[in-house]
Protein backbone atom coordinates (compact mmCIF):
# COMPACT_ATOMS: atom_id res chain seq x y z
CA UNK A 1 0.00 0.00 0.00
CA UNK A 2 1.02 3.58 -1.31
CA UNK A 3 2.09 6.50 1.48
CA UNK A 4 -0.46 8.89 1.96
CA UNK A 5 -0.04 12.19 0.60
CA UNK A 6 -2.74 13.97 1.36
CA UNK A 7 -5.55 13.31 3.72
CA UNK A 8 -8.53 15.44 4.51
CA UNK A 9 -10.06 14.86 7.95
CA UNK A 10 -13.67 16.03 9.17
CA UNK A 11 -13.66 18.77 6.31
CA UNK A 12 -17.12 21.36 7.46
CA UNK A 13 -18.02 23.96 5.65
CA UNK A 14 -21.26 26.03 5.66
CA UNK A 15 -22.61 29.42 2.89
CA UNK A 16 -25.99 31.15 4.06
CA UNK A 17 -28.78 28.93 3.67
CA UNK A 18 -26.72 25.62 2.23
CA UNK A 19 -24.39 22.87 4.93
CA UNK A 20 -21.89 22.09 2.44
CA UNK A 21 -19.70 19.99 3.33
CA UNK A 22 -20.64 18.19 6.81
CA UNK A 23 -17.53 16.13 8.49
CA UNK A 24 -16.17 15.00 4.79
CA UNK A 25 -12.81 12.95 5.19
CA UNK A 26 -10.94 11.82 2.19
CA UNK A 27 -7.75 11.14 1.28
CA UNK A 28 -5.13 10.23 -1.68
CA UNK A 29 -1.94 8.15 -1.75
CA UNK A 30 1.24 8.06 -4.00
CA UNK A 31 1.35 6.91 -7.46
CA UNK A 32 -3.09 6.50 -6.91
CA UNK A 33 -5.92 7.46 -9.25
CA UNK A 34 -8.68 8.62 -6.64
CA UNK A 35 -12.01 9.14 -7.97
CA UNK A 36 -14.14 11.56 -6.35
CA UNK A 37 -18.00 11.33 -7.40
CA UNK A 38 -21.29 12.32 -6.86
CA UNK A 39 -24.07 14.27 -8.37
CA UNK A 40 -24.07 17.85 -8.63
CA UNK A 41 -24.19 19.55 -5.29
CA UNK A 42 -23.04 16.93 -3.75
CA UNK A 43 -19.72 19.23 -2.47
CA UNK A 44 -16.77 17.61 -4.61
CA UNK A 45 -16.17 21.44 -6.53
CA UNK A 46 -16.23 22.84 -2.66
CA UNK A 47 -14.18 20.41 -1.06
CA UNK A 48 -11.21 20.41 -3.36
CA UNK A 49 -11.78 24.41 -3.64
CA UNK A 50 -11.35 24.13 0.34
CA UNK A 51 -8.52 22.07 -0.13
CA UNK A 52 -6.74 25.08 -2.57
CA UNK A 53 -7.85 27.36 -0.55
CA UNK A 54 -10.35 29.38 -2.68
CA UNK A 55 -12.63 28.79 0.17
CA UNK A 56 -11.46 28.55 3.74
CA UNK A 57 -13.11 25.78 5.99
CA UNK A 58 -15.09 25.92 9.15
CA UNK A 59 -13.37 23.11 10.62
CA UNK A 60 -11.54 19.96 10.57
CA UNK A 61 -7.70 19.57 9.26
CA UNK A 62 -5.91 19.17 6.32
CA UNK A 63 -2.28 16.75 5.86
CA UNK A 64 -0.23 17.28 3.33
CA UNK A 65 3.22 15.23 3.40
CA UNK A 66 2.78 14.25 7.19
CA UNK A 67 1.85 18.43 8.08
CA UNK A 68 -0.93 20.18 8.70
CA UNK A 69 -1.60 22.72 6.12
CA UNK A 70 -4.09 25.35 5.28
CA UNK A 71 -3.73 27.06 2.10
CA UNK A 72 -4.94 30.80 2.02
CA UNK A 73 -5.00 30.97 -1.54
CA UNK A 74 -4.58 28.79 -4.84
CA UNK A 75 -1.14 30.34 -5.14
CA UNK A 76 0.14 28.79 -2.04
CA UNK A 77 -1.67 25.42 -2.92
CA UNK A 78 0.39 25.92 -6.34
CA UNK A 79 3.62 26.66 -4.95
CA UNK A 80 3.12 23.81 -2.31
CA UNK A 81 2.82 21.33 -5.25
CA UNK A 82 -1.36 21.36 -5.33
CA UNK A 83 -2.43 22.31 -8.46
CA UNK A 84 -6.06 21.56 -9.65
CA UNK A 85 -7.49 21.45 -13.42
CA UNK A 86 -10.78 23.07 -13.62
CA UNK A 87 -13.65 21.82 -15.62
CA UNK A 88 -13.80 25.60 -16.64
CA UNK A 89 -11.06 26.86 -18.54
CA UNK A 90 -9.05 29.81 -16.77
CA UNK A 91 -7.11 30.08 -20.42
CA UNK A 92 -6.73 33.91 -21.93
CA UNK A 93 -7.23 34.00 -25.14
CA UNK A 94 -5.70 36.60 -26.46
CA UNK A 95 -2.05 35.29 -25.93
CA UNK A 96 -0.20 32.82 -26.95
CA UNK A 97 -0.44 28.74 -26.11
CA UNK A 98 3.17 29.05 -24.73
CA UNK A 99 2.18 32.60 -22.62
CA UNK A 100 -0.54 31.10 -21.20
CA UNK A 101 1.52 28.03 -19.96
CA UNK A 102 4.33 29.90 -18.35
CA UNK A 103 2.08 33.25 -17.60
CA UNK A 104 3.35 34.41 -14.03
CA UNK A 105 6.47 32.45 -13.98
CA UNK A 106 8.31 33.54 -17.27
CA UNK A 107 12.08 33.09 -18.41
CA UNK A 108 13.50 35.89 -18.34
CA UNK A 109 16.96 37.33 -20.35
CA UNK A 110 17.70 40.10 -18.18
CA UNK A 111 14.37 42.93 -17.90
CA UNK A 112 12.66 40.82 -20.91
CA UNK A 113 10.52 37.57 -21.04
CA UNK A 114 12.97 34.92 -23.10
CA UNK A 115 10.06 33.79 -25.64
CA UNK A 116 12.48 31.98 -27.54
CA UNK A 117 13.08 29.90 -24.27
CA UNK A 118 9.39 30.03 -23.18
CA UNK A 119 8.54 28.03 -26.72
CA UNK A 120 11.41 25.97 -26.56
CA UNK A 121 10.05 24.70 -23.18
CA UNK A 122 6.47 24.73 -24.26
CA UNK A 123 7.17 22.33 -27.49
CA UNK A 124 9.65 20.08 -25.22
CA UNK A 125 6.74 19.81 -22.69
CA UNK A 126 4.20 18.83 -25.45
CA UNK A 127 6.50 16.42 -26.66
CA UNK A 128 6.72 14.61 -23.65
CA UNK A 129 2.80 14.95 -23.04
CA UNK A 130 2.72 13.46 -27.00
CA UNK A 131 0.42 16.98 -27.52
CA UNK A 132 0.08 18.06 -31.10
CA UNK A 133 0.17 21.99 -30.45
CA UNK A 134 2.24 24.93 -31.42
CA UNK A 135 2.80 27.19 -28.30
CA UNK A 136 3.01 30.33 -30.37
CA UNK A 137 -0.57 29.51 -31.91
CA UNK A 138 -2.95 32.33 -29.84
CA UNK A 139 -4.92 30.50 -27.32
CA UNK A 140 -8.09 31.91 -28.93
CA UNK A 141 -8.06 30.03 -32.03
CA UNK A 142 -7.63 26.37 -30.40
CA UNK A 143 -10.40 24.20 -30.16
CA UNK A 144 -11.96 23.46 -26.91
CA UNK A 145 -10.52 20.54 -26.30
CA UNK A 146 -6.61 21.78 -27.36
CA UNK A 147 -7.38 24.68 -24.51
CA UNK A 148 -7.85 22.03 -22.24
CA UNK A 149 -4.82 19.74 -23.27
CA UNK A 150 -3.26 22.55 -22.55
CA UNK A 151 -4.59 23.61 -19.21
CA UNK A 152 -3.76 20.59 -18.01
CA UNK A 153 -0.24 21.00 -19.83
CA UNK A 154 0.14 23.81 -17.79
CA UNK A 155 -0.75 22.00 -14.53
CA UNK A 156 1.89 19.40 -15.34
CA UNK A 157 4.64 21.97 -15.71
CA UNK A 158 4.49 23.13 -12.19
CA UNK A 159 6.22 21.08 -9.80
CA UNK A 160 3.21 18.70 -9.14
CA UNK A 161 2.77 16.60 -6.17
CA UNK A 162 -1.20 16.18 -6.06
CA UNK A 163 -3.00 17.01 -9.40
CA UNK A 164 -7.19 17.38 -8.98
CA UNK A 165 -8.75 16.97 -12.56
CA UNK A 166 -12.36 18.41 -12.62
CA UNK A 167 -14.16 16.87 -15.64
CA UNK A 168 -10.72 16.66 -17.76
CA UNK A 169 -12.44 15.10 -20.77
CA UNK A 170 -15.99 16.44 -20.95
CA UNK A 171 -14.60 18.75 -23.65
CA UNK A 172 -12.18 16.05 -25.36
CA UNK A 173 -12.35 14.02 -28.41
CA UNK A 174 -11.79 9.78 -27.91
CA UNK A 175 -8.13 10.20 -29.29
CA UNK A 176 -7.78 13.15 -26.87
CA UNK A 177 -9.08 11.15 -23.96
CA UNK A 178 -6.29 8.44 -25.03
CA UNK A 179 -4.02 10.92 -24.79
CA UNK A 180 -5.16 12.41 -21.63
CA UNK A 181 -5.24 8.52 -20.28
CA UNK A 182 -1.48 8.23 -21.28
CA UNK A 183 -0.65 11.57 -19.51
CA UNK A 184 -2.83 9.99 -16.59
CA UNK A 185 -0.92 6.77 -16.15
CA UNK A 186 2.59 8.66 -16.44
CA UNK A 187 2.07 10.94 -13.74
CA UNK A 188 0.91 7.60 -11.61
CA UNK A 189 4.23 6.25 -12.33
CA UNK A 190 6.16 8.93 -11.22
CA UNK A 191 4.58 8.62 -7.57
CA UNK A 192 1.69 11.82 -8.47
CA UNK A 193 -1.16 11.68 -6.18
CA UNK A 194 -4.15 11.92 -8.15
CA UNK A 195 -7.78 13.43 -7.97
CA UNK A 196 -9.84 12.36 -10.73
CA UNK A 197 -13.27 13.88 -10.94
CA UNK A 198 -15.95 12.27 -13.62
CA UNK A 199 -19.15 11.63 -14.09
CA UNK A 200 -18.12 9.03 -17.09
CA UNK A 201 -18.54 5.34 -15.39
CA UNK A 202 -16.04 4.33 -18.35
CA UNK A 203 -13.51 6.29 -17.40
CA UNK A 204 -13.61 5.83 -13.66
CA UNK A 205 -13.40 1.77 -14.08
CA UNK A 206 -10.71 1.89 -16.49
CA UNK A 207 -8.01 4.10 -15.14
CA UNK A 208 -8.84 4.65 -11.30
CA UNK A 209 -7.29 2.36 -8.41
CA UNK A 210 -10.34 4.02 -5.53
CA UNK A 211 -13.26 5.80 -5.93
CA UNK A 212 -14.88 8.28 -3.00
CA UNK A 213 -18.25 8.92 -3.33
CA UNK A 214 -20.44 12.11 -2.13
CA UNK A 215 -23.85 12.90 -1.89
CA UNK A 216 -25.39 16.07 -0.31
CA UNK A 217 -22.11 17.18 1.43
CA UNK A 218 -21.53 14.28 3.19
CA UNK A 219 -18.81 11.29 2.69
CA UNK A 220 -21.09 8.36 1.57
CA UNK A 221 -17.99 5.78 1.25
CA UNK A 222 -15.08 4.58 -0.87
CA UNK A 223 -14.61 1.39 -2.99
CA UNK A 224 -12.05 -0.59 -4.61
CA UNK A 225 -12.41 0.27 -8.32
CA UNK A 226 -11.54 -3.07 -9.66
CA UNK A 227 -13.64 -5.32 -7.18
CA UNK A 228 -17.24 -2.80 -7.41
CA UNK A 229 -19.15 -2.32 -10.80
CA UNK A 230 -20.50 1.35 -12.36
CA UNK A 231 -24.49 -0.37 -10.25
CA UNK A 232 -22.42 0.01 -6.98
CA UNK A 233 -21.18 3.18 -7.51
CA UNK A 234 -24.26 4.88 -9.11
CA UNK A 235 -26.21 3.34 -6.25
CA UNK A 236 -24.02 5.08 -3.82
CA UNK A 237 -24.06 8.60 -5.63
CA UNK A 238 -28.38 8.38 -5.78
CA UNK A 239 -29.24 6.51 -3.61
CA UNK A 240 -31.08 4.18 -5.76
CA UNK A 241 -30.91 2.06 -9.27
CA UNK A 242 -31.30 4.19 -12.65
CA UNK A 243 -31.57 2.57 -15.79
CA UNK A 244 -31.06 4.36 -18.59
CA UNK A 245 -31.86 1.84 -22.01
CA UNK A 246 -31.64 2.79 -25.34
CA UNK A 247 -35.16 3.91 -27.08
CA UNK A 248 -36.10 1.28 -29.57
CA UNK A 249 -38.70 2.42 -31.68
CA UNK A 250 -40.15 6.67 -32.50
CA UNK A 251 -42.59 8.02 -30.14
CA UNK A 252 -43.44 10.25 -33.07
CA UNK A 253 -46.53 9.90 -35.24
CA UNK A 254 -45.86 9.23 -39.18
CA UNK A 255 -47.97 12.50 -39.81
CA UNK A 256 -47.09 14.84 -37.35
CA UNK A 257 -46.07 18.67 -39.10
CA UNK A 258 -43.04 19.83 -39.66
CA UNK A 259 -42.31 22.26 -37.18
CA UNK A 260 -38.67 23.14 -38.84
CA UNK A 261 -37.29 22.86 -42.22
CA UNK A 262 -33.54 23.70 -42.72
CA UNK A 263 -32.63 23.52 -46.76
CA UNK A 264 -29.17 23.88 -48.20
CA UNK A 265 -27.48 25.94 -45.12
CA UNK A 266 -24.38 27.48 -45.50
CA UNK A 267 -22.12 29.20 -42.74
CA UNK A 268 -18.35 29.02 -43.92
CA UNK A 269 -16.14 25.86 -43.45
CA UNK A 270 -18.43 24.70 -40.94
CA UNK A 271 -21.61 24.19 -41.99
CA UNK A 272 -21.79 23.36 -45.68
CA UNK A 273 -24.99 22.73 -47.32
CA UNK A 274 -26.82 20.62 -44.58
CA UNK A 275 -30.68 19.98 -44.85
CA UNK A 276 -33.23 18.65 -42.25
CA UNK A 277 -36.36 18.55 -40.96
CA UNK A 278 -37.77 18.39 -37.16
CA UNK A 279 -41.06 17.73 -36.49
CA UNK A 280 -43.64 18.15 -33.91
CA UNK A 281 -42.99 16.09 -30.94
CA UNK A 282 -39.78 15.04 -31.55
CA UNK A 283 -36.16 14.60 -30.30
CA UNK A 284 -33.44 14.66 -33.51
CA UNK A 285 -30.28 13.84 -32.18
CA UNK A 286 -26.93 15.69 -33.94
CA UNK A 287 -24.17 12.99 -33.46
CA UNK A 288 -20.81 13.32 -34.80
CA UNK A 289 -17.37 14.02 -33.95
CA UNK A 290 -15.87 17.16 -32.29
CA UNK A 291 -15.40 19.65 -35.43
CA UNK A 292 -18.39 18.01 -37.25
CA UNK A 293 -20.00 21.31 -36.86
CA UNK A 294 -23.17 20.42 -35.02
CA UNK A 295 -22.38 23.23 -33.05
CA UNK A 296 -22.09 25.60 -35.78
CA UNK A 297 -25.41 24.60 -37.52
CA UNK A 298 -26.79 25.15 -34.81
CA UNK A 299 -25.20 28.84 -34.00
CA UNK A 300 -26.41 29.50 -37.82
CA UNK A 301 -29.73 28.38 -37.16
CA UNK A 302 -30.04 30.07 -33.97
CA UNK A 303 -28.95 33.49 -35.93
CA UNK A 304 -25.73 33.33 -33.43
CA UNK A 305 -23.57 33.04 -36.28
CA UNK A 306 -23.86 34.92 -39.42
CA UNK A 307 -25.49 32.36 -42.56
CA UNK A 308 -24.11 32.37 -45.98
CA UNK A 309 -27.23 30.63 -47.92
CA UNK A 310 -29.53 28.45 -47.56
CA UNK A 311 -33.49 28.81 -46.01
CA UNK A 312 -35.50 28.12 -43.11
CA UNK A 313 -38.85 27.45 -42.47
CA UNK A 314 -40.74 27.52 -39.29
CA UNK A 315 -44.36 25.69 -39.28
CA UNK A 316 -43.84 25.88 -43.35
CA UNK A 317 -43.42 29.35 -43.45
CA UNK A 318 -39.60 30.90 -44.53
CA UNK A 319 -38.47 33.29 -41.79
CA UNK A 320 -35.24 35.65 -41.59
CA UNK A 321 -33.62 34.66 -38.60
CA UNK A 322 -30.06 36.67 -38.10
CA UNK A 323 -29.72 37.40 -34.62
CA UNK A 324 -30.44 35.40 -31.26
CA UNK A 325 -33.28 38.05 -30.99
CA UNK A 326 -35.31 37.29 -33.92
CA UNK A 327 -35.18 33.28 -32.82
CA UNK A 328 -36.59 33.70 -30.18
CA UNK A 329 -39.34 35.81 -31.85
CA UNK A 330 -39.87 32.86 -33.65
CA UNK A 331 -40.51 30.01 -31.16
CA UNK A 332 -36.44 29.40 -30.95
CA UNK A 333 -34.55 28.74 -27.69
CA UNK A 334 -30.76 27.52 -27.28
CA UNK A 335 -29.39 25.69 -24.81
CA UNK A 336 -25.58 26.23 -24.90
CA UNK A 337 -22.82 24.43 -25.06
CA UNK A 338 -21.00 27.05 -23.48
CA UNK A 339 -23.11 27.87 -20.12
CA UNK A 340 -21.38 30.39 -18.73
CA UNK A 341 -20.21 32.67 -22.23
CA UNK A 342 -23.61 32.22 -23.87
CA UNK A 343 -26.44 30.66 -21.06
CA UNK A 344 -26.52 32.50 -17.45
CA UNK A 345 -25.16 35.32 -16.29
CA UNK A 346 -23.32 33.80 -13.19
CA UNK A 347 -23.16 37.15 -11.15
CA UNK A 348 -27.06 37.44 -11.08
CA UNK A 349 -29.74 35.14 -9.54
CA UNK A 350 -31.69 32.38 -9.86
CA UNK A 351 -34.41 34.36 -10.53
CA UNK A 352 -33.16 36.84 -12.88
CA UNK A 353 -31.48 34.49 -15.24
CA UNK A 354 -34.89 32.24 -14.78
CA UNK A 355 -36.72 35.56 -16.73
CA UNK A 356 -34.02 36.95 -18.74
CA UNK A 357 -35.51 35.54 -22.20
CA UNK A 358 -38.47 37.12 -20.98
CA UNK A 359 -38.49 40.40 -19.18
CA UNK A 360 -40.61 42.36 -21.09
CA UNK A 361 -43.43 39.57 -19.31
CA UNK A 362 -42.23 41.02 -15.76
CA UNK A 363 -41.87 45.05 -16.57
CA UNK A 364 -43.85 48.14 -14.65
CA UNK A 365 -42.88 50.71 -16.99
CA UNK A 366 -39.48 51.16 -16.07
CA UNK A 367 -39.29 48.64 -13.45
CA UNK A 368 -39.41 45.08 -12.99
CA UNK A 369 -42.59 43.51 -11.35
CA UNK A 370 -39.90 41.31 -8.25
CA UNK A 371 -42.64 39.80 -7.36
CA UNK A 372 -43.98 38.25 -10.12
CA UNK A 373 -40.28 36.80 -11.78
CA UNK A 374 -39.98 35.73 -8.13
CA UNK A 375 -42.58 33.16 -8.44
CA UNK A 376 -42.15 32.22 -12.02
CA UNK A 377 -38.55 31.67 -10.67
CA UNK A 378 -39.82 29.04 -7.45
CA UNK A 379 -42.51 27.41 -9.90
CA UNK A 380 -39.27 26.10 -12.15
CA UNK A 381 -36.79 25.62 -9.47
CA UNK A 382 -39.08 22.96 -7.54
CA UNK A 383 -39.74 21.58 -11.23
CA UNK A 384 -36.27 21.29 -12.00
CA UNK A 385 -35.61 20.14 -9.02
CA UNK A 386 -32.27 22.91 -8.75
CA UNK A 387 -30.53 22.55 -5.50
CA UNK A 388 -30.42 26.52 -4.07
CA UNK A 389 -31.17 28.00 -1.09
CA UNK A 390 -33.78 30.38 -3.43
CA UNK A 391 -34.30 32.39 -6.26
CA UNK A 392 -32.28 35.03 -5.12
CA UNK A 393 -29.34 32.92 -4.31
CA UNK A 394 -26.09 33.77 -7.24
CA UNK A 395 -25.73 31.35 -9.91
CA UNK A 396 -21.96 31.57 -9.38
CA UNK A 397 -22.98 29.66 -6.06
CA UNK A 398 -24.74 26.64 -7.97
CA UNK A 399 -22.88 23.29 -8.83
CA UNK A 400 -22.48 23.15 -12.51
CA UNK A 401 -25.98 21.18 -13.26
CA UNK A 402 -27.79 23.13 -11.18
CA UNK A 403 -26.26 25.75 -13.20
CA UNK A 404 -27.44 23.88 -16.69
CA UNK A 405 -30.98 23.57 -14.97
CA UNK A 406 -31.07 27.22 -14.05
CA UNK A 407 -30.37 27.77 -18.36
CA UNK A 408 -32.95 25.32 -19.08
CA UNK A 409 -35.70 26.93 -17.03
CA UNK A 410 -34.64 30.07 -18.85
CA UNK A 411 -35.88 28.27 -22.19
CA UNK A 412 -39.18 26.89 -20.38
CA UNK A 413 -40.18 29.96 -19.24
CA UNK A 414 -39.88 31.78 -22.91
CA UNK A 415 -42.06 28.52 -23.86
CA UNK A 416 -40.59 28.29 -26.92
CA UNK A 417 -42.10 25.45 -29.08
CA UNK A 418 -38.78 24.42 -31.05
CA UNK A 419 -35.43 24.14 -28.06
CA UNK A 420 -31.74 23.44 -29.20
CA UNK A 421 -30.35 21.14 -26.52
CA UNK A 422 -26.48 21.28 -27.32
CA UNK A 423 -24.41 18.93 -24.87
CA UNK A 424 -27.53 19.59 -22.20
CA UNK A 425 -25.65 16.59 -19.60
CA UNK A 426 -21.98 18.10 -19.90
CA UNK A 427 -20.74 17.48 -17.00
CA UNK A 428 -23.62 16.29 -15.33
CA UNK A 429 -23.67 13.45 -12.72
CA UNK A 430 -26.27 10.47 -13.55
CA UNK A 431 -28.81 11.56 -11.34
CA UNK A 432 -29.33 15.00 -12.90
CA UNK A 433 -29.07 13.14 -16.47
CA UNK A 434 -31.66 11.01 -15.71
CA UNK A 435 -34.03 14.23 -14.45
CA UNK A 436 -33.27 16.05 -17.51
CA UNK A 437 -34.21 12.78 -20.10
CA UNK A 438 -37.04 12.75 -17.98
CA UNK A 439 -37.87 16.40 -18.77
CA UNK A 440 -36.97 16.11 -22.38
CA UNK A 441 -39.60 13.07 -22.39
CA UNK A 442 -42.57 15.31 -20.63
CA UNK A 443 -41.71 18.56 -23.36
CA UNK A 444 -42.46 16.35 -26.46
CA UNK A 445 -44.81 13.53 -25.02
CA UNK A 446 -47.20 16.02 -23.04
CA UNK A 447 -46.33 19.72 -23.63
CA UNK A 448 -45.90 19.42 -27.90
CA UNK A 449 -42.30 20.68 -27.88
CA UNK A 450 -39.87 19.64 -30.50
CA UNK A 451 -36.28 19.14 -29.68
CA UNK A 452 -32.61 19.53 -31.43
CA UNK A 453 -30.26 17.65 -29.24
CA UNK A 454 -26.40 17.74 -29.80
CA UNK A 455 -24.56 15.16 -27.75
CA UNK A 456 -21.06 13.82 -28.15
CA UNK A 457 -22.04 10.58 -26.25
CA UNK A 458 -23.84 8.15 -28.33
CA UNK A 459 -25.61 6.10 -25.97
CA UNK A 460 -27.64 9.39 -24.92
CA UNK A 461 -28.33 9.75 -29.05
CA UNK A 462 -29.91 6.38 -28.46
CA UNK A 463 -31.18 6.97 -25.21
CA UNK A 464 -33.27 10.22 -26.45
CA UNK A 465 -33.41 10.32 -30.27
CA UNK A 466 -36.43 9.26 -32.65
CA UNK A 467 -33.91 9.88 -35.59
CA UNK A 468 -30.46 10.53 -35.49
CA UNK A 469 -28.58 13.04 -37.87
CA UNK A 470 -24.38 12.41 -38.28
CA UNK A 471 -22.91 15.38 -39.41
CA UNK A 472 -18.87 15.01 -40.22
CA UNK A 473 -16.79 17.68 -41.67
CA UNK A 474 -19.36 20.35 -41.73
CA UNK A 475 -21.42 18.02 -43.97
CA UNK A 476 -24.48 16.00 -43.49
CA UNK A 477 -23.69 12.92 -44.13
CA UNK A 478 -26.25 10.59 -43.52
CA UNK A 479 -29.94 10.34 -41.32
CA UNK A 480 -31.22 7.19 -39.06
CA UNK A 481 -33.96 6.51 -37.83
CA UNK A 482 -33.35 5.34 -34.32
CA UNK A 483 -34.78 1.46 -34.96
CA UNK A 484 -32.00 1.48 -37.32
CA UNK A 485 -29.30 3.20 -35.04
CA UNK A 486 -26.92 1.43 -33.71
CA UNK A 487 -23.24 3.03 -32.36
CA UNK A 488 -21.30 1.30 -35.25
CA UNK A 489 -23.81 2.84 -37.92
CA UNK A 490 -23.22 6.19 -36.74
CA UNK A 491 -19.46 6.09 -36.03
CA UNK A 492 -19.62 4.69 -39.45
CA UNK A 493 -21.21 7.97 -41.01
CA UNK A 494 -19.31 10.11 -38.56
CA UNK A 495 -16.40 8.90 -40.17
CA UNK A 496 -17.02 8.67 -43.83
CA UNK A 497 -15.04 11.88 -44.98
CA UNK A 498 -12.18 11.13 -42.73
CA UNK A 499 -12.01 7.28 -44.63
CA UNK A 500 -12.72 8.32 -48.36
Amino acid sequence: MNETILELKDIDKSFPGVHALNKVSFDVRKGEVHALMGENGAGKSTLMKVLTGIYTKDSGSIIFEGKEVEFHNAREAQDAGVIIVHQELNMMGHLTVAQNIFVGREPMKGIRVDDKKMIADSEALFKRLNIDIDPRETMSKLTVGKQQMCEIAKAISKDAKVIIFDEPSSALTDAEIEELFKIIKDLRERQLGIVYISHRMDEIKRITDRVTVMRDGTYVGTLITKDCTKEDIINMMVGRVIYEDPKSCSTVPADAPVVLKVEHLNAGRMVQDVSFELRKGEILGFAGLMGAGRTETARAIFGADPSESGDIYINGEKVVIKSPSDAVKHGLGYLSEDRKRFGIVVQKTVAENSTMATLEKYMNGIFINKKSELKVAEEYVDKLNIKTPGVEQLVVNLSGGNQQKVVLAKWLVRDCDILIFDEPTRGIDVGAKSEIYKLMNKLVTEEGKSIIMISSELTEILRMSDRVVVMCEGKKTGELPIEKATQEAIMDLATRDINM
